[in-house]
């Protein structure tokens, strides 16, 4: 039975003040990922379908040209190609999952 421990896999960094600790399985990347307060994620947008959910903290989240606080307990659902962006108005921890597999994330540096 695959069983992983987020408290014991190092943490990578995806950019200044957002860092992450990630799984793959054939068709999908899991994360934790911290996003310290201030963070930005520029807006962008990427072949993979995306969910982020928030586990503490309030993220600005905006998709399809609206804007919106995510707190803990809401999740964001992002098709393929939709552009969006963030900022962590308060550190926080989300859940991303990714399809198909992020192999970017697999050759990331360590965080700290």
């Amino acid at each position: 039975m695959p069983i992983f421990d987020f408290n014991l896999t190092p943490h990578l960094k995806l950019r200044d003040g957002i860092h992450g600790a990630f799984h793959h399985s054939d068709d999908l990347t899991f994360g934790h990922i911290t996003l310290e307060k201030g963070a930005v994620l520029p807006e962008h947008h990427h072949i993979h379908e995306q969910w982020t959910h928030v586990l503490e903290g309030q993220l600005q989240f905006s998709l399809l040209g609206e804007t919106v606080i995510l707190t803990a307990g809401m999740t964001a659902h992002i098709p393929s190609d939709v552009p969006h962006g963030a900022i962590a108005l308060t550190e926080c921890k989300v859940i991303d999952c990714f399809r198909p597999v992020r192999e970017d994330f697999k050759t990331l540096d360590p965080w700290n």
